[in-house]
């Protein structure tokens, strides 16, 4: 497992300039806001939040 995230370090440091932002947005209330514009509790409540994961009953 650590050598695993060694590499991954090394590859992020390798394409340090060609990385971009990614805004990642989520709904709330009925519209799609940026996380990034979310105030520090509204933050901490999205980590925390539970995905929901649709799995196969047939």
């Amino acid at each position: 497992m650590k050598n695993m995230k060694t590499t991954a370090n090394q590859i992020l440091e390798e394409n340090q300039t060609l990385r971009t932002k990614c805004l990642v947005y989520t709904r709330v209330m009925g519209y799609h806001r940026p996380i990034e514009s979310f105030n520090i509790g509204k933050k901490g409540e999205h980590k925390q939040r539970t995905h929901f994961t649709e799995g196969k009953y047939c």
